[in-house]
């Protein structure tokens, strides 16, 4: 069986060849801190954040896009490799054959951070382990022309990182990678709520307000959500009404970093590749291309057309599958 995993700091897809996306969960692991005992992994494991009692952690193990915790990132990927690997045919599940994995990192990640994530797979269960960097296989499940001398420039931004990168005949021309995208602006939102409403709000009610109100452009119509925490004066539980010009300026310095980096990649990027963008625009995917204006604040600030791929969040896994042994 082959199998391509998009492991990213906030959720792990996971495709099969011939089969397309199995699976879709994110990338939390609940452990017994006593025992070391894994209690919980995925989506079960999210549900705990912000909410487990003092012998249960629940960890991210990837950070910035890389192994932050590698005993856990193992575990995690073990129990991923094992769910989709329960529809074998019925002598695969006697003879227990190993899987050839392909994974996808960040464009800049370093040898020694490669290194972790091909020896976390193995020891999960993988026979060998391909690597394929996260702008192209973000460009391929974009369904960007690659292989052609024509230039395409893709904008991954997922939880960890943002991957910036200029393609063209099958390569990477230029590109940057920037520690900065969805996990960052959940941090931003939590620390303006504090500064602003002495309100201390959790992980997931961050991630929340980013995606119901969050905008990195103007809107039409603003939009308000009211949100719990606890009051940092008092202590007590608290509710207050926010609203999305609020969020647009918490989310302003991550956003702000993410623009510069695209233009950073512009101004490096040969003049004949440059005119190829200009015609067909720079493409966004990764969760945070869902950001309410980013295309809008992009194309303003570049002067070149920006636009959401179709399927933003599945982009990447699509492109690692399409890149699975033949």
């Amino acid at each position: 069986m082959d199998i391509g995993i998009d492991l990213g700091t906030a959720n792990v897809l996971v495709h099969v060849k011939g089969k397309g996306i199995v699976l879709r969960e994110p990338s939390v692991v609940a452990k017994d801190v006593n025992t070391g005992r894994i209690l919980a992994v995925g989506e079960e494991a999210r549900q705990m954040l912000g909410r487990t009692p003092s012998h249960i952690q629940a960890i991210r193990p990837l950070r910035d896009g890389v192994i932050a915790d590698f005993e856990v990132t193992e575990a995690m990927l073990s129990y991923f490799i094992k769910k989709v690997m329960k529809d074998r045919s019925w002598w695969s599940s006697i003879v227990k054959p190993k899987p050839h994995v392909t994974i996808c990192v960040p464009a800049e990640i370093t040898s020694v951070e490669e290194r972790a994530v091909k020896d976390a797979a193995k020891l999960a269960g993988a026979r060998d382990v391909g690597i394929v960097e996260e702008p192209m296989a973000a460009a391929i499940g974009a369904g960007l022309p690659i292989d052609g001398p024509s230039g395409s420039m893709v904008v991954d931004i997922g939880g960890g990182t943002t991957d910036v990168a200029v393609i063209s005949l099958g390569g990477i021309v230029v590109s940057q990678s920037l520690r900065v995208a969805g996990n960052k602006m959940d941090e931003a939102i939590v620390r303006y709520i504090r500064r602003v409403y002495n309100l201390m709000i959790g992980e997931r009610t961050a991630e929340e307000i980013k995606i119901k109100i969050g905008s990195a452009y103007k809107l039409e119509q603003e939009l308000a959500m009211e949100i719990r925490g606890r009051d940092l004066i008092n202590g007590l539980p608290k509710t207050v009404k926010i609203t999305s010009e609020e969020i647009r300026e918490a989310l302003s310095e991550p956003v702000g970093a993410i623009v510069e980096a695209v233009k950073a990649v512009l101004e490096k990027t040969p003049p004949e590749l440059s005119a190829d963008i200009i015609d067909r625009g720079i493409i966004l995917t990764g969760g945070g291309a869902l950001l309410r204006g980013f295309e809008k604040l992009l194309s303003e600030v570049t002067g070149v057309p920006a636009i959401v791929a179709d399927d933003p969040l599945s982009c990447v896994a699509i492109g690692t599958g399409a890149r699975l042994r033949i």
